[in-house]
């Protein structure tokens, strides 16, 4: 992998450049409160990410005691609820991990489009970014809800390139877990993953990628190294 090689990078954005779980927390357990439903703690929510907030949110409901039936029928009032607690607190539990920043102008330095690819619903992810003062490093931002699937399926990742211009092979995933490296295998994009991320509280060097980064500002100069 050389970074001369690549067109464009796509780039995670929970876990992988904001830590987001105490804006999940906040929001998830109070939408767990006003249905009167047993709360969930901060290890078993970083298990639960990852797949978008609707997965999130049924995950809660089982983990709490519902079965799949009960979990689907009390399923639209959660998302309604969370939507609510969660678009009033977000980003205010959460934190820009370091590097990032450093990370993201190197990569626009040497002339790489970025664009930000993520489960989390697209009206959320936008307002975080500007939150954060991460907006105006990408040239397209897409969520959960932008296409018909979201990661690990392929679709997100080739839509996106299609949006960057670039060809799948020539373009970078960066993420934290397992489900953007399957995502970016299937669509044959490289792959390099933090090690600081959530990846369902599993090991994430135990997941197939090219590559594993402590930290988003070591990203150019092992792409650069790497020929």
């Amino acid at each position: 992998m050389n970074i001369s090689d690549m067109q464009a990078v796509i780039i995670d954005l929970d876990g992988t450049m904001v830590d987001t779980l105490g804006d999940f927390d906040v929001a998830l357990n109070e939408t767990l409160k006003d249905l009167g439903r047993p709360g969930v703690a901060h290890t078993d929510i970083e298990r639960m990410v990852g797949k978008g907030s609707v997965h999130l949110i049924r995950s809660a409901l089982l983990h709490g005691g519902l079965d799949a039936d009960e979990a689907t029928r009390v399923q639209p009032e959660a998302w309604a609820r969370y939507q609510a607690h969660y678009l009033a607190i977000n980003g205010r539990h959460s934190a820009v991990y370091p590097g990032v920043v450093e990370g993201l102008t190197a990569l626009r330095g040497r002339g790489l489009p970025l664009a930000c690819l993520t489960n989390k619903p697209l009206a959320f992810a936008r307002p975080l970014l500007q939150a954060k003062g991460l907006a105006g490093f990408f040239a397209h931002v897409f969520g959960g809800d932008s296409f018909e699937r979201g990661k690990p399926d392929p679709l997100p990742l080739l839509k996106t390139c299609e949006a960057l211009g670039s060809e799948p092979a020539q373009t970078l995933m960066v993420g934290d877990s397992q489900n953007d490296a399957l995502a970016a295998r299937a669509a044959s994009c490289p792959v390099v993953l933090v090690t600081y991320g959530y990846n369902h509280g599993e090991p994430v060097r135990q997941v197939d990628a090219d590559a594993f980064v402590e930290r988003l500002d070591d990203l150019p100069g092992l792409l650069a190294a790497r020929r």
